[in-house]
């Protein structure tokens, strides 16, 4: 799975739940879901994804900043602010 596919199924993902994505972070980059200290959490950084947000706080986040914006952002466009908010603000 991509970034971009996680963000555009952000609603329908379990809130318990962790993005973990490959560096460096872009729409394309290998994302995986899991809850933090499980098994598979630890298979995925074991394959060398590291820790991006949890779902609820991305989540959060996008609904909060789509609410900002003058016109509904694409995919595309929230996948983008999602990787700046983590990369900069969180």
């Amino acid at each position: 799975m991509k970034l971009i596919d996680v963000v555009q199924q952000l609603a329908a993902l379990d809130s318990e739940q962790t993005i973990y994505v490959r560096q460096p972070w872009s729409q394309l980059s290998e994302t995986n879901v899991a809850v933090e200290g499980s098994e598979e959490e630890k298979k995925i950084k074991g394959e060398g994804l590291s820790y991006f947000l949890e779902i609820f706080i991305a989540r959060d986040f996008i609904d909060d900043w789509k609410r900002t914006q003058k016109r509904l952002p694409t995919d595309e466009q929230s996948c983008a602010r999602l990787i700046e908010y983590a990369t900069n603000d969180a």
